[in-house]
């Protein structure tokens, strides 16, 4: 399998389906995949087992940024966003809240009006600090897979202790802090597991719950979206275009700006 791995803490920029020009921000090791989520589609991998190098530092991720800025203003090109993603969970970091802050100051110095946003599970939202760092983007995008805790179980493959209804519960609790920043995001994918069952999370036992999420949440803004490069688990296929199409229909009832990549 082809994975994607960045080997720096500052990468990018890229085009971003969903986010346009996009300088990314990995705040994980650059050998390998660490995540609260172990995704069956995550185009970095699965999770590294044993040892990882370092994570970036505070200092190297702040002086990164301001090179790749920096350099980017002299070519005259700016970023549409700068994006918290890279090799698995950037809340994950002890420094992510300030390293947040870093990354607004920087972004206010050098490249004003490039947003900066943040791609979480939404699993560190009992961390306070990391809430006060979410609360600093302008995007917080939180993955919700399904409306069924067993589904995410087995697509997303959440580190112990994962509960749906308590995450989807602290970001109800959050609404008030993010406002406008709060962006839902949803792969929809089907597969088949080692024992042969066959799983889509676009059937209506998934999307019934999960539209009811979006009712208690009522987010600004929702991502649907299915896989675009190739995962780790081979029997992983897109959701049609018709079926994501129709979930956008019935969550354009709820959430005011649905968008929707193929």
């Amino acid at each position: 399998m082809s994975t994607i791995l960045f080997d720096k803490a500052v990468f990018g920029p890229v085009r971003s389906r969903r986010l346009g020009i996009s300088l990314g921000i990995n705040l994980l090791p650059p050998d390998g995949k660490v995540c609260s989520f172990d995704c069956l589609y995550c185009e970095c991998g699965f999770n590294r087992r044993g040892a990882a190098s370092a994570l970036p530092t505070r200092e190297e991720v702040a002086g990164q940024l301001e090179s790749a800025l920096a350099r980017m203003a002299e070519a005259g090109e700016r970023p549409d966003v700068i994006t918290f993603a890279g090799n698995g969970e950037p809340t994950l970091h002890k420094c992510f809240a300030e390293i947040m802050r870093d990354t607004v100051g920087l972004r206010d110095k050098l490249a004003p009006g490039a947003k900066v946003c943040v791609l979480t599970n939404a699993t560190r939202l009992g961390d306070p600090k990391v809430v006060d760092g979410l609360c600093l983007t302008d995007e917080a995008i939180l993955k919700i897979d399904s409306g069924l805790e067993s589904t995410v179980a087995a697509l997303d493959r959440p580190a112990a202790g994962y509960s749906l209804d308590e995450v989807v519960e602290r970001i109800y609790a959050l609404r008030g802090r993010l406002g406008k920043a709060l962006t839902i995001q949803t792969m929809f994918v089907s597969w088949t597991d080692d024992e042969g069952v066959e799983h889509d999370n676009s059937r209506e036992e998934d999307v019934a719950p999960w539209l009811g999420i979006l009712r208690r949440l009522a987010p600004p803004r929702l991502m649907i979206y299915t896989i675009d490069r190739e995962t780790p688990l081979k029997t992983m296929a897109k959701t049609p275009p018709a079926v994501l199409d129709a979930i956008a229909v019935r969550a354009r009832e709820i959430v005011p700006e649905v968008s929707v990549s193929y």
